[in-house]
């Protein structure tokens, strides 16, 4: 006796999957092109008078994603936001698919429209020396500042630090710290964000722009990002604003992907940080 009958495919099972097949490819393909800005308004009593209002744009993660011709359409997403100086938290490359000239055209377009600082994410790390020279070149002639675990000043009394992703945990953020005001506003650059709590907030940084999550590239409603590198399954800095003490931590999702080739729930976008007076 037959127990169990085998599902026939009809022509309207066979119209209904391949539909559903359609739109679930439309649906990857929205998901991981539709470029987004996150605003946040940082305000505290540091901000000079000269700082009020500052606008700050972050790029993370690009992994030499492309949104248009030549990132055109990342580019006036950028120029949109009217931005003070632009902010490149690492892996703007890719080290399983790296492309340097991706990366050096979207930096030539990007300072076009405001000063771009530079801090190397993981993946930079992972490049071959000659690839590694080439793209610094390029950013250099580009007109690029990279922040290679050095502070600079801003014209409007700002410190700026930026971590390379080589000194996140060895005490360098708090050796940099150390030439910086009490009553100054600090802002660190640093790829990744799992360090807040055992090593960033030692120094006390008034903010910390960070990136490296995507996300937790699969994000799930109430629960948040799936998954993260270096932080697993669940992880705790993923997107948005994280506080610990008296330092503010802001994650962005980033543009491209890595290992994990899609976003779900998770568009791409950039960061624009207001800066603003207590």
């Amino acid at each position: 006796m037959q127990l169990f009958r085998k599902p026939k495919l009809t022509k309207k099972k066979i119209i209904i999957l391949s539909v559903v097949i359609v739109l679930l490819t439309i649906f990857c393909i929205f998901q991981n092109k539709y470029l987004t800005v996150d605003e946040y308004t940082f305000t505290s009593a540091k901000v000079s008078k000269s700082a009020d209002d500052f606008r700050i744009v972050q790029v993370s993660d690009l992994h030499n994603a492309k949104f248009g011709k030549n990132n055109s359409r990342l580019i006036s997403k950028i120029k949109d936001q009217s931005p003070d100086i632009i902010v490149i938290t690492g892996d703007i490359v890719d080290s399983n698919h790296t492309n340097i000239d991706t990366a050096t055209d979207f930096c030539k377009e990007a300072a076009k429209i405001a000063p771009c600082y530079y801090i190397t994410g993981n993946h930079e790390m992972w490049l071959d020396k000659s690839e590694t020279d080439t793209l610094y070149s390029g950013m250099n002639s580009a007109g690029v500042t990279i922040l290679d675990s050095t502070t600079i000043t801003l014209e409007n009394g700002i410190y700026l630090t930026g971590l390379g992703d080589d000194h996140l945990y060895d005490g360098t953020l708090a050796k940099l710290s150390e030439s910086v005001p009490d009553d100054a506003l600090h802002i660190v650059l640093a790829h990744e964000p799992q360090y807040l709590e055992e090593e960033y907030k030692l120094s006390s940084p008034d903010l910390i722009i960070t990136g490296h999550a995507h996300g937790g590239q699969v994000r799930l409603p109430f629960i948040g990002g799936i998954i993260a590198p270096d932080q697993g399954f669940f992880p705790k800095y993923t997107a948005g604003e994280y506080k610990s003490g008296d330092t503010t931590m802001y994650v962005s999702r980033g543009l491209g992907n890595s290992v994990i080739p899609l976003r779900l729930f998770n568009t791409p976008e950039i960061n624009l940080l207001k800066i603003k007076a207590n």
